[in-house]
Parts: C-alpha cells; structure tokens; sequence
C-alpha cells in the first residue's frame, strides 16, 4: 500500500474552503481524513475540542512547538495555529488521504515537506462577497472582522502559489470542482486529465 495522498487547501476567511471540506469527508467516497489543528483560539458556538480544533493554551502549543511536534505553525489574527506532525504522516502510511486546512503561511511551510501535495486555492469573485459571508456568521466582532478582511486581501495574493483555484461563488459548482481533484489520486485513470476550476 502506498501512501495516502495530502491534500492543502488554502483560501480567505469566507470563502469557504471549510464547507467545501465538510462536503467532502461527509460523502465518504474516498479514505480520507481531516488533519485537526491545534489553536490557541478560544472555541466558537458549537466547535468541539479534539474535533474541530485542539483548543491549547499558549503555553502547551509552544511547549509541542519546542518538542517538534508540529509540521507548521503561524500566528493567525494573533493566535498560534499548527498542524501536528501526528495529525498526518500515521495516516498516510495507511493508505489515508489527508485534507489540511490551512492559511497560507503554513501552506508555504508544507510544500517543501510534501513537494507531492495537491495545492487547492478556494477564492470568491468579489470582494464584498468575503464582507457578506464573514457577517453572515455572526462570530466575529467589528474589529476582529476587519483584521480577517485585512488578512483576506494579503492571502489572494498568494492564490498563484496553488496548482489548482476553485471558485466558489456557487456552492454546487465548486463542491464539482473540489471532487474532481479529490478523486484524482485515488483514481489513476484520472490523472493528467484536464481541470476546469477557474
């Protein structure tokens, strides 16, 4: 059995890249897997320890930190976010995909240690539709909004560092596009084939 694929997917608060995996790992056609992170954020409404984030203090995440612990790691909006090597390379040596969801920092970190990835960018065609979504949460203050949106427009300036862009402008069509490029590596009759995510 061969190693599982690792997949990273990057994108702008908004754009959705977390519904599109949720999607994906909720159909259950592939062995694939979520790499959970560990954050020094505290949990929104609903989010679950050990699930949907490890919720650490500082202190924990850099003493992981110093022992190695991590693949990669950034301060995002002021809080510490890593993705753990366990998260990872166990799964893969059994044949499982893993899915990181991850800023682009971190992305840019990962490339050189799994120069085989599949590097998936997720963006919106319109700036104001990235506003739009972010209130439509309902999570985040006046300020912390407005650093996600400050963020949002240096990370598009990374969205030619991807192998593949996903529109999401429309939920159906993009989630086509998402596993298309999910299936590839699973399927050898698909590699090379064209893809039309733009």
């Amino acid at each position: 059995m061969g190693l599982g694929p690792v997949f990273v997917v990057s994108g702008p608060s908004g754009s959705g890249k977390t519904t599109l995996i949720r999607h994906i790992l909720a159909e259950g056609a592939y062995p694939l897997r979520l790499a959970i992170s560990a954050t020094t954020r505290p949990p929104r409404p609903g989010e679950r320890d050990g699930i949907d984030y490890y919720f650490w203090d500082r202190e924990q995440f850099e003493a992981q930190l110093a022992a190695g612990a991590f693949l990669e790691h950034a301060v995002v909006h002021g809080q510490l976010y890593g993705t753990l090597r366990a998260e990872v390379d166990s799964y893969r040596q059994k044949g499982l995909g893993v899915l990181l969801d991850i800023d682009v920092q971190g992305a840019e970190q990962i490339r050189p240690l799994y120069p085989e990835a599949i590097t998936i960018f997720v963006y919106l065609s319109r700036w104001e539709m990235y506003e739009q979504r972010l209130r439509q949460r309902h999570t985040e203050s006046e300020e912390s909004l407005q650093r996600r949106l400050q963020t949002a427009q240096r990370e598009l300036a990374h969205k030619d560092d991807y192998q593949y862009h996903i529109l999401n402008d429309h939920l159906d069509e993009a989630l086509r596009a998402f596993r298309e490029l999910i299936a590839r590596p699973f399927s050898s009759h698909t590699k090379g084939s064209p893809c039309t995510t733009n």
